[in-house]
């Protein structure tokens, strides 16, 4: 039985992935890790999760949560990600990452520290999203540098960064599906005269309010027509399942780097 550690186990997103885990009679939860500052340290990680009693209580021990793991899944912030990936590497431990905001020399180190371990990172764990990925980068490669490229993003108002991971990642995938340099061509937000647009941008803009859980659109804006391809997330349940997934297929795997296009096998 595959035995699972899970970070941030008191936000939202730890207490979705604890749900999920509980509910699946093949796995079986067996250390919740909070910040020091959590109020619910102690507490029956299922029960905070609304999943009844789990028999592991939140603790901020990252020995004691991690211990008898086979696989850590981190929901938390970048620098703790990267504690807990350094942890993964010096005990062995598989790590299925979802943070998003990391650095680029953060991105760096986690591509060097996974040469010794299982590391699976993705900025969205949702299956339809991935999908949404292989979508856009076909149609950019068919459409070439002929349509002009917007993305927008929009999530709920305590979401701390911006723009999000996944729309940074659709738009690396725009960018690598045309030859271009995003460094280059990102636009973000525009406001003033701007004068006309070049033909090159790639519009990328953020939406914060109320508890939107995750929307992403990709247009592409052509002579006469425009094409859209949105996906929509209602629940972060959807986020949990396709993490624990990744958790799964991580079993067995040589050390090294992967994504949820491997997990799905879209690559």
């Amino acid at each position: 039985m595959m035995q699972i550690a899970v970070t941030g186990a008191a936000g939202r997103m730890g207490k979705e992935i604890i749900g999920v885990i509980l509910s699946n009679p093949g796995l079986r939860l067996c250390g919740a890790l909070e910040s020091a500052q959590c109020a619910l340290l102690g507490i029956d990680a299922g029960e905070t999760a609304g999943a009844g009693k789990g028999g592991v209580k939140i603790t901020d021990q990252p020995d004691r949560a991690f211990k008898k793991a086979d696989v850590i899944i981190d929901f938390s912030a970048p620098e703790a990600s990267m504690r807990h990936l350094e942890f993964a590497v010096r005990y062995k431990k598989a790590i299925v990452i979802g943070t998003t905001g990391f650095s680029h020399g953060q991105r760096e180190k986690i591509k060097e520290l996974s040469a010794g371990a299982r590391v699976l990172m993705s900025p969205n764990m949702s299956i339809g999203v991935n999908l949404l990925f292989k979508l856009v980068s076909e149609s950019a490669k068919a459409l070439g540098k002929d349509y002009d490229i917007e993305i927008t993003e929009a999530h709920h108002r305590h979401k701390k960064d911006a723009p999000s991971g996944t729309a940074m990642r659709i738009a690396e995938v725009i960018a690598g599906a045309i030859n271009c340099d995003l460094e280059k061509t990102a636009v973000y937000g525009r406001k003033g005269i701007i004068g006309e647009r070049r033909s090159e941008e790639i519009g990328i803009f953020s939406i914060r309010a109320g508890d939107i859980v995750g929307d992403h659109t990709v247009l592409f804006g052509g002579p006469g027509e425009r094409i859209e391809i949105t996906h929509k997330a209602s629940s972060r349940e959807t986020f949990a399942r396709g993490a624990v997934k990744a958790a799964v297929w991580l079993e067995g795997k040589a050390e090294g780097l992967y994504d949820m296009q491997d997990v799905l096998g879209l690559k």
